[in-house]
C-alpha cells in the first residue's frame, strides 16, 4: 500500500532523536501503534531493516544509520521552511504585491505606502500600476485597487470613496469662451476626450441626466491616453474636460478649475480595494488593507462636498457666449 514518505521518515527520525517510538508518537500526535506501523511500512517500502527494537531499547542498524545521515539535512531544511511559513503569518514583513490603476492613482496610493513602510520597514512593496485588467491568480496579487468592483472570482471588495466625474474648465477658458449652461451648449466648445490606455478606445462622458447615467461622446478638440496630461490641458485653458475627483479635487479647491453643469455630475462608480480570502492571510496584507481603509474610506481629501461644489461652481462667469 502507498505510504506517506515524509510522515514515516519524520517518525523514524523522531524515534531516534527521542529514543522511543512511544515518545515519537506522542510528539507527532499519533498513537504508538500508528507510529510503529509507519516504521514497519517504511522498512517494507525500502526493503531494508532500519531499527533494532525491543520493548526496552531502540537502536539503528547500519542501513538505518546511513539512511538517517542522508535524510537529516533534508528534514532540517523542510522544518526550517515550515517554521518560516508559519512565522510569515505572524510577522509584518516580506513582499507585498499591490496593483492599481495608473490613471491618477499614484498621488493617492503613495502616502499610504509611505506611512505603512515607515511603520513596518521590513515589508517590501512590489507595486504595479496599470489600467489593464489584472489576472489575480497569475499576478499573485496581495492587494488591489480598482475603479469599480473586480469581476475576478474569490475576490473580496471594499468601496473606499465615490469617483465624482465632473465637467471642469479653467477660469481662463470660461473668461474667453463663456460658460456653457446646458449640455447642448457644449457642441460650441472645445472639449477633451480620454482614450483608454489598454484598449485605445475613446471613452464617452458619463453624465447624470435626471437620475440616469447616460454615455455621451464628444467631438474632441484634444484627446490623450494620460489623465494627468488631460488635466494639464484643462488647467491651461485649452479645453473643457470631464475629470475625476481623484485628480481634480485639489485644483477645484485652489480655484484653478471650475466645475460646471453640476446637475450632470456622475458618481455612480467608486474606488475599491480588493483582496483574496481572509484564510491564512499574512499579517502584512491584513495590516496594509486596514491602513488603506482607515486612510481612504470616505475621505474628504478626494471627495468634494455638496457645499464645496456649489461654492466652486458659483465662480463660473455668467456669460454663455463664446468669444
Amino acid at each position: 500500500m502507498p505510504i506517506n514518505e515524509f510522515r514515516t521518515i519524520s517518525t523514524f527520525a523522531k524515534a531516534i532523536e527521542l529514543g522511543s517510538i512511544r515518545r515519537a508518537a506522542l510528539a507527532q500526535g499519533v498513537t504508538p501503534q500508528a507510529a510503529s506501523q509507519a516504521l514497519a511500512q517504511l522498512e517494507d517500502h525500502l526493503g531494508v531493516r532500519l531499527l533494532h527494537r525491543t520493548t526496552r531499547s531502540l537502536s539503528l542498524t547500519d542501513e538505518g544509520q546511513r539512511f538517517l545521515e542522508a535524510t537529516q539535512p533534508a528534514l532540517a531544511a523542510l522544518q526550517r521552511a515550515l517554521e518560516q511559513a508559519r512565522e510569515s503569518t505572524d510577522a509584518i514583513a516580506g513582499p507585498l504585491r499591490i496593483v492599481g490603476p495608473k490613471s491618477s492613482f499614484l498621488p493617492i496610493l503613495m502616502p499610504v505606502i509611505d506611512e505603512f513602510c515607515r511603520q513596518h520597514p521590513d515589508v517590501q512593496p512590489d507595486i504595479r500600476l496599470d489600467d489593464a485588467r489584472t489576472n489575480w491568480v497569475n499576478e499573485r496579487v496581495d492587494v488591489g485597487f480598482r475603479v469599480g468592483i473586480s469581476a475576478d472570482e474569490g475576490v473580496i471588495a471594499r468601496r473606499l470613496f465615490p469617483v465624482q466625474l465632473m465637467i471642469c474648465a479653467a477660469p481662463s477658458y470660461l473668461e474667453r469662451h463663456g460658460t456653457p449652461r446646458s449640455l447642448e451648449d457644449l457642441a460650441a466648445h472645445r472639449c477633451s476626450a480620454f482614450r483608454h490606455p489598454a484598449t485605445g478606445q475613446m471613452l464617452a462622458w458619463y453624465l447624470n441626466i435626471e437620475g440616469d447615467i447616460v454615455h455621451r461622446h464628444v467631438v474632441p478638440a484634444f484627446s490623450t491616453n494620460d489623465t494627468e496630461l488631460e488635466v494639464e490641458a484643462v488647467l491651461a485653458g485649452q479645453v473643457i474636460g470631464q475629470l475625476a475627483n481623484l485628480s481634480a479635487a485639489r485644483h477645484i479647491r485652489a480655484g484653478r478649475l471650475v466645475p460646471i453643469l453640476l446637475q450632470h455630475m456622475s458618481e455612480h462608480i467608486g474606488m475599491h480595494v480588493y483582496w483574496g480570502s481572509h484564510e491564512a492571510q499574512p499579517r502584512r496584507v491584513r495590516a496594509f488593507i486596514d491602513l488603506a481603509v482607515e486612510r481612504l474610506a470616505d475621505t474628504s481629501t478626494y471627495v468634494l462636498s455638496e457645499k464645496e461644489l456649489k461654492a466652486a461652481g458659483a465662480l463660473a462667469p455668467n456669460s454663455r457666449r463664446r468669444s
